[in-house]
Order: structure tokens, then C-alpha cells, then sequence
């Protein structure tokens, strides 16, 4: 099937990149919920619309539902799918509302947001391992895995009888962010946009403004790694011009980690991000200096042959 493709159809519009094959399609399918109307500008090559016939063969698919049967035809054929960015997501939210829905799933009926916590901590740090050890298959499957932590949350709060929210508001919240805390790309301009820094340093006086925060550390997660959690807290009060003598220092071992991480933070250094480099390697060093001994024919080594198998 020379040229042809199938075409999801989402909110009404059609991809731009697939009009050109619309037109020129011998012959164009509707499938699903898609008006027909959108077969219009199809038939070009010679077929005249749906069911036409002629031309070089080709069939484009217009279809709001790739598992109907036609759909999942012509991609196990090869056939290449046009869809505008974002329009699986929607297949994705559907999905978890039939799992979450009556006869679904009972494990995913069963979760509540604090059930599902330890989930969404173990994702986010399984997509940070992806990242760091630059797998694009697993930091591909790992977006996916935040992803639904977001779609599951999203599902969970729209069932709460006291005050319900879905995706679509979540969505729409981000956008409403996104949009006013980018005035120089959304409103024309803004002069106190001038790069990256200049941006984030804005993005920090909009979200204070937006927010009516009293303090230039609220917002901070103090949840988060400790380490983190340092350097955070020294960025944002070195923005609200706080003295470098007044952040903790002294001789115990919380202090000096906390003098260490901020001064990394205000050079403009990740010290969470180098800690766990140096972590990993280390991991990486012991792990070799086993298999060594291992193939040597230790069990378990002293303080000597440590040193003697440990990565040169």
C-alpha cells in the first residue's frame, strides 16, 4: 500500500503532516467515532473519497481508535501512523480510567494516594538512573512509569466527594503556569528576560508573586534527600541576598555536609547529582574488586587483598 498511512484523529483535527497523503489517497477509510466530513479532502488520486478506488492503491485511515480492526491491520502491515504530539496521552488516560473503573482492575481499584507514594518515589529514581546511565530504551519506559503515576494520582483525586479533580485539570493548571511564568514567549516580551539565568531567576519572582509567599523558602520540599534539600535551601536564600556567613557551618557532621552542599549549589554545581556519581562508581569499583577475588578463588577477602583486586 504505496503511500498510505493511517491517521489518528484527536479533538477534531486532522496532523498537518498527513493532509498532503490525504489528498492525494486513492482511497480514504473512516473508522470509529471521525465524522465523515474529514473524508472530504481525501480522494484526490483518483478514488474520489471513501471507498473510492484507483490511482496507485493507497488507503489512509482516519480513526479515533487504533484498536479497531482495520487500524491494527495496516500497522501490523508496516503501515505508518500520523498523530498529533500528545494524542496517545489521551489513550493512555482512558486506559487508567478503565482499569480504575467497575470491572477493572481490583489491585488498581484498591490504591489511594498514600497507598501509591512508595511507587512514585521508586519511578523517579528509576528514571534518574535511566538518565544517568544514558539507556534511552529504559529512560523510554521510565517516563512512561511517571507518567502513569501522574495518571493514576490524576484518577484517584476525581473520585474524592469533597473535592474532585481529573487529568484535564491537571493539565490545565500546568498550562496556566507555564504560559504565565514565560511572559517573554507568551505576552510579548518581558525585559527582565535576557538568558537562562536571567529566566530562572524570574521564574522564581513570578512563582513568589503568584504564590504570595512570606518566606523565600517556602515551596522548598523538605522531604526531599538531605543533600538536595541543603543545596536547595541555599540557592533560594542566596536569591533573597542572605549572607554566605549565616548558612550552617561548624564541626558536626550534618553541619559540614550542609556547608558543603550549599557552597557546591552557589558555584553552580549539582552536589546531590556528584555524590551520587561518586557513589555509583564506588559501587561500581566494589562489585569489580569481588569478581576478581571471585575468579581468584576467594570467598571473602581481607584488608590486604582489597587493596590487591580493587580497579587500578
Amino acid at each position: 500500500m504505496t503511500d498510505s498511512a493511517v491517521v489518528l484523529v484527536r479533538g477534531g483535527t486532522v496532523p498537518v503532516e498527513a493532509l498532503p497523503l490525504l489528498r492525494s489517497a486513492a482511497r480514504v477509510e473512516i473508522a470509529g467515532g471521525v465524522d465523515p466530513v474529514f473524508a472530504a479532502a481525501g480522494g484526490d488520486g483518483g478514488g474520489g473519497g471513501v471507498g473510492g478506488g484507483g490511482g496507485d492503491g493507497s488507503v489512509v485511515l482516519l480513526t479515533d481508535d487504533l484498536s479497531v480492526p482495520l487500524a491494527e491491520t495496516m500497522l501490523a502491515d508496516g503501515v505508518p501512523l500520523y498523530a498529533t504530539p500528545g494524542a496517545r496521552l489521551l489513550d493512555a488516560a482512558r486506559v487508567m480510567d478503565r482499569l480504575r473503573s467497575p470491572g477493572g482492575c481490583p489491585w488498581d481499584a484498591e490504591q489511594t494516594h498514600d497507598s501509591l507514594r512508595q511507587y512514585l518515589v521508586e519511578e523517579c529514581y528509576e528514571l534518574l538512573e535511566a538518565i544517568e546511565d544514558g539507556d534511552r530504551a529504559a529512560l523510554r519506559e521510565e517516563l512512561g512509569d511517571v507518567l502513569l503515576q501522574v495518571l493514576f494520582h490524576a484518577r484517584v483525586a476525581e473520585e474524592d466527594p469533597t473535592d474532585p479533580f481529573g487529568v484535564d485539570d491537571v493539565a490545565a493548571g500546568l498550562v496556566d503556569k507555564l504560559v504565565g511564568r514565560h511572559p517573554h514567549v507568551f505576552a510579548g516580551g518581558d525585559p527582565a528576560v535576557r538568558d537562562a539565568r536571567s529566566q530562572e531567576k524570574r521564574w522564581e519572582e513570578l512563582k513568589q508573586d503568584e504564590k504570595r509567599r512570606e518566606s523565600s523558602v517556602d515551596g522548598v520540599a523538605l522531604g526531599q534527600p538531605a543533600l538536595a534539600l541543603a543545596a536547595k535551601l541555599a540557592q533560594r536564600t542566596a536569591r533573597a541576598g542572605l549572607p554566605a556567613d549565616l548558612l550552617p557551618a561548624g564541626g558536626s557532621p550534618g553541619a559540614r555536609l550542609f556547608d558543603i552542599a550549599a557552597l557546591a549549589k552557589l558555584a553552580g554545581q549539582d552536589p546531590e547529582g556528584e555524590l551520587r556519581a561518586v557513589a555509583r562508581a564506588f559501587a561500581r569499583d566494589v562489585r569489580a574488586a569481588e569478581a576478581s577475588a571471585k575468579a581468584a578463588g576467594l570467598d571473602s577477602m581481607t584488608g590486604d587483598e582489597w587493596h590487591t583486586h580493587w580497579p587500578k
